[in-house]
């Protein structure tokens, strides 16, 4: 198998994915600036899959380090995590948000183009498809963002596109994610917020574990099945998946490929809660508070194009998400720090 570039990838999917390409046999070097993540992570990995990967600590957006990396591997292709990613904190400071997600990315393409690596796979999101006219959400609906986060998402696709328009060699795929939960099966690595969580899994299984007091649902009265907000949960071992099959597609086709990745239904706030209660045993407190600005109401992805392009689909349901969850949070009240 190749060598594959992971930037971010000390992070929650970034860790996950490493996982799995090492258990298919790939080779990693991870660029990760530890901003939000853990060295600890990557340890496991290795523990858990019994090979090594290669972690250097720095930054994408420090051109001569990424320069330096280009000249003594091989890659294959890059997959793109690294990113600030808090919806609430890109609104405090969108600055930030475009100078890390960007402009990091630009640089990265920059040396990838330079040492002519042609292939990138790119961690985009659901937000960019902003609040959606109809559900479920296919590739080619229209774009826009609610908030600079989502924004820096849309952004890096576009300068992407151009990047193929101006040179018809590169491989790119615009991953577009649903909302990652769960943790891998041995409760060895999973999701570790460095604050307070701005994820509701994180927050709940916090809650339950009795690290947080109660949990907040931003609103009760949106148009849904309970009033709270409806999202697409899927299980990071399937998103890490989709990764591995998509870096197996690069190879053969040219051009930039969208692909959502989701399970294809979605479930309500009290939904995931009642579904965490029951696989925890353990209650779940929660106060109804005014929604949050740039949330809406429901967003659920159509995975039909990558079952039919990539052959992938998510295997693993609610219940295994939050029995995963919980496992990792249990084994593991205080996170990677011990």
């Amino acid at each position: 198998m190749g060598k594959i570039l992971v930037t971010g990838g000390a992070g929650y999917i970034g860790s996950h994915t490493c996982l799995e390409l090492l258990n298919d046999d790939y080779e990693i070097v991870v660029l990760d600036n530890l901003s939000n993540s853990s060295e600890e992570s990557l340890r496991r990995v290795q523990d858990i899959t019994g090979k090594t990967l290669e972690l250097v600590k720095g930054d994408i957006r420090d051109r001569a380090l990424l320069d330096s990396l280009f000249q003594q591997h091989n890659f294959e292709s890059v997959i793109h995590f690294a990113g600030l990613k808090a919806v609430g904190e890109s609104c405090e400071i969108p600055l930030d948000y475009y100078d890390n997600n960007v402009y990091g990315t630009i640089v990265l393409c920059q040396a990838m183009q330079a040492a002519n690596v042609k292939s990138i796979v790119f961690s985009s999101s659901a937000t960019v498809y902003g609040d959606p006219a109809t559900l479920p959400i296919t590739e080619d609906f229209p774009l826009s963002a609610t908030n600079p986060y989502g924004r820096s998402k849309l952004i890096v696709e576009e300068v992407l596109e151009d990047l193929y328009k101006s040179d018809n060699e590169w491989s790119i795929a615009l991953l577009r994610y649903f909302n990652p939960a769960g943790a891998h099966s041995s409760g060895r690595i999973g999701e570790n917020p460095n604050d307070i969580p701005n994820n509701l899994m994180p927050y709940v299984t916090q809650v339950a574990i009795g690290k947080l007091e109660k949990l907040r649902v931003f609103g009760d009265d949106y148009p849904t099945v309970d009033g709270t907000g409806v999202r697409d949960y899927i299980h990071v071992v399937d998103l890490s998946l989709g990764h591995v099959k998509t870096i197996k597609k690069l190879r053969t086709t040219k051009g930039v490929h969208t692909w959502n990745l989701g399970v294809g239904k979605g479930y309500s706030v009290l939904e995931m809660v009642a579904a965490f209660e029951q696989a925890s045993g353990k209650d779940v407190p929660y106060e109804i508070t005014p929604r949050r600005s740039g949330d809406i109401a429901a967003c659920y992805a159509n995975s039909e194009k990558a079952l039919k392009e990539l052959g992938w689909k998510a295997e693993r349901g609610l219940e295994e998400m939050v029995t995963d969850a919980w496992r990792w949070q249990s084994d593991n009240p205080n996170g990677y720090s011990q």
